[in-house]
């Protein structure tokens, strides 16, 4: 079972790194933040290089990383975005969607069929999101839902959740054609380039702006780069399916922070919902036992 410590270090690194996202958010824009992810990411992952051995890489590694490294550009410009629209503790439980999305993608692209009644831990993952907002059940009943997708940050974080579920399969496939740790550094690499058209075109933020925003960047590569060598060792060892479940326990945490750190409001059915989703992960995991 030490997939399980590697994934559940995954998660804690997870929730450190998206209060130190929302903090940064408040001296610099969006563009900036998600290019820190990688940037600082790759500072922190490139000693790796004199420990490991550099891989022989075939076509298919390129031909993944291509895919993948757009993926995940495009999930971390977009999960930025929704911490900035809306509350911490209201955008991060809908990460949890993403078992949900791996139970159809992992088997069409790996081959990977989790147990049938991880329909019960599905099925706690929807009651959770419902309960997020189940202040709103005086108006109807699917006001709490209704209300959930009102707000631009769970609907952009649902879409996250969606490309997550792509590429994480597509992370398992680039280790497989790779190695467990240079994968992270490739696919980091990939991102740090592709981002800085991005940055020159949209962000508006000064390099001034930028060296005083640096208490929270830092952290978030070191995050990323302790979380994300911890999923890939992981996923080296388990189903995709199982490591992510694990990882998005941090979801707890994020709205534990999110009233902590931001003062944010509902925490009593945000936690419950978000704990709910947890259990719908948990069972989803535990059922690689059967």
């Amino acid at each position: 079972m030490n997939w399980v410590i590697f994934a559940f270090l995954t998660a804690i690194c997870e929730s450190i790194k998206d209060v130190f996202s929302k903090k940064g958010l408040r001296l610099t824009d969006e563009y900036i933040v998600s290019w820190a992810w990688s940037l600082c990411t790759l500072v922190f992952l490139s000693p790796l290089f004199f420990f490991i051995k550099i891989p022989d890489v075939d076509r298919a590694f390129w031909l993944i990383l291509l895919f993948s490294g757009l993926l995940n550009l495009v999930a971390n410009l977009l999960f930025i975005k929704a911490i900035k629209s809306s509350d911490l503790s209201l955008t991060i439980p809908m990460i949890t969607f993403t078992p949900l999305f791996l139970l159809i993608t992992s088997p069409l692209m790996l081959h990977e069929f989790p147990a049938f009644f991880s329909l019960i831990g599905i099925l706690l993952i929807v009651a959770g999101s419902y309960v997020l907002n189940v202040g709103e059940i005086k108006k109807n009943p699917l006001a709490p839902i209704q209300a959930l997708l009102r707000q631009k940050g769970p609907r952009l974080m649902l879409l996250v959740a969606f490309i997550w579920s792509i590429s994480g399969n597509l992370d398992k496939l680039g280790v497989r054609h790779s190695s467990a740790l240079f994968w992270p550094i490739a696919v980091n690499a990939f991102i740090a380039i592709g981002m800085i058209p991005v940055v020159l075109c949209k962000s508006r933020s000064d390099w001034k702006g930028i060296l005083q925003n640096a208490p929270n960047l830092v952290p978030i590569g070191f995050c990323i780069a302790v979380g994300s060598s911890s999923q890939m060792l992981a996923i080296s060892l388990t189903q995709v399916a199982y490591v992510i479940s694990v990882k998005r326990m941090s979801v707890v945490f994020g709205v534990l922070f999110g009233t902590l750190f931001f003062k944010e409001k509902g925490l009593r059915e945000r936690l419950a919902g978000a704990m709910l989703m947890v259990v719908g992960v948990v069972m989803i995991t535990l059922l690689q036992a059967k």
